[in-house]
C-alpha cells in the first residue's frame, strides 16, 4: 500500500493531532523557517506586490512607447515572472548524493565513509537527526547565466514496527536545505533577511522538498516500505531575481555572483519514532541556464 495514502477517514482526525505532536517534538526548526522563505516558492503577498509594481511599470512604459516596440524588447515579469532565464537553454551543472541511514547500529558499513548513520532511540522515543554537508557540488565561476535549479529525488526504505500494547504511529520526517557558498557574499556589507546578520560567505536556503510520514501501527505490527519520488524547482533556489528581491543584492553584485564559483552543500535533517531502520538516499542534480 502506497504511504500516502495511509489512514482512512475514520482515524484522520487522531492522524492530524499526531502530525503535529510530531512537528513540536521534531521540530519545528530554522529549516522549516528556511523552507517557509524558500525563493524556490515566492509567498503570495511579497509575490503579488511585485507583481502589481511591474503591472503599473508595464502600463507607464505602454504609454510612452509603442506596444510592437515593449514586445520586440521581450516578455515584462508580469508575464514570465523570470526574465533573465527566458528562452535560455537548460544545462546541467552536475550530481551528488547521499547516503543516510536510521539503524540500531552505527556506523552500517566502517568501510563505506560516505554512508552516514543515526542511531535509532529505543521506541517509543523520538530519534532526531542532522546531516550537513551530507553531499555537494562545486561549481566553477560562470557556470550559468541567472538560475541554479535542481531536481532532487529520494528513494527511501524504512521498517515500521510497534512491540508495545496499545496502537500507535510510525513517523518518518526529512528536510533537506542547501547552503550556497560564493565569495559575493562576503561582503560585510550585505546581511541575510533570515538571520539579520552578515551572510559570511554563504547563505542558507530551501528546495520545497521536505516530506512528512505517518502510519498506524497496531499493537506488534511491523512492517517496512520502499518509496520513489522527485521533486523539480520552481523559482530556483538562487537566481538573479531572488538576489535582488529576497537577499537585498544590487543588480551588479546578483550578476557577479554567478561570474563567481559556488559551492553546493545538501543538508538534510530530520525525526523518526517507531521506526526500526530506514535506508535514505538522496539524489540531487543542479541545472542551470546557457550563458
Amino acid at each position: 500500500m502506497h504511504r500516502k495514502t495511509l489512514l482512512s477517514l475514520g482515524i484522520a482526525v487522531a492522524a492530524f493531532a499526531s502530525i503535529a505532536v510530531f512537528a513540536q517534538k521534531g521540530g519545528p526548526s530554522r529549516d522549516d523557517v528556511i523552507e517557509a522563505v524558500s525563493p524556490d516558492l515566492p509567498t503570495g503577498a511579497r509575490q503579488q506586490q511585485r507583481i502589481q509594481a511591474q503591472r503599473a511599470l508595464a502600463a507607464n512604459r505602454a504609454s510612452v512607447a509603442p506596444k510592437i516596440a515593449a514586445r520586440a524588447a521581450g516578455p515584462a515579469p508580469e508575464d514570465v515572472y523570470d526574465v533573465d532565464s527566458f528562452k535560455r537553454s537548460v544545462t546541467y551543472l552536475g550530481l551528488a548524493s547521499a547516503f543516510i541511514n536510521l539503524s540500531d547500529t552505527c556506523p552500517i558499513d566502517p568501510a563505506n565513509p560516505d554512508e552516514l548513520c543515526q542511531a535509532i532511540a529505543p521506541a517509543p522515543a523520538f530519534t532526531a537527526f542532522n546531516f550537513p554537508d551530507a553531499a555537494r557540488i562545486v561549481l566553477p565561476a560562470k557556470s550559468t547565466h541567472s538560475i541554479l535549479c535542481y531536481w532532487f529525488s529520494p528513494v527511501i526504505n524504512v521498517g515500521y514496527a510497534n512491540f508495545g500494547s496499545t496502537p500507535a504511529y510510525g513517523r518518518l520526517r526529512y528536510n533537506p536545505t542547501l547552503t550556497i557558498e560564493n565569495p559575493v557574499l562576503d561582503d560585510p556589507a550585505l546581511v541575510d533577511p533570515t538571520t539579520g546578520a552578515p551572510f559570511g560567505g554563504q547563505l542558507l536556503t530551501s528546495m520545497t522538498s521536505s516530506e512528512s510520514f505517518v502510519v498506524p501501527l497496531d499493537p506488534g505490527v511491523s512492517f517496512s516500505e520502499r518509496t520513489r519520488d522527485s521533486a523539480v524547482c520552481m523559482a530556483g533556489f538562487v537566481s538573479k531575481k531572488a538576489l535582488v528581491d529576497n537577499y537585498g543584492l544590487t543588480e551588479a553584485q546578483a550578476t557577479k555572483f554567478f561570474n563567481k564559483p559556488t559551492t553546493i552543500r545538501l543538508n538534510v535533517s530530520g525525526a523518526s519514532q517507531n521506526v526500526s531502520f530506514a535506508s535514505m538516499v538522496f539524489g540531487l542534480r543542479v541545472m542551470g541556464d546557457e550563458r
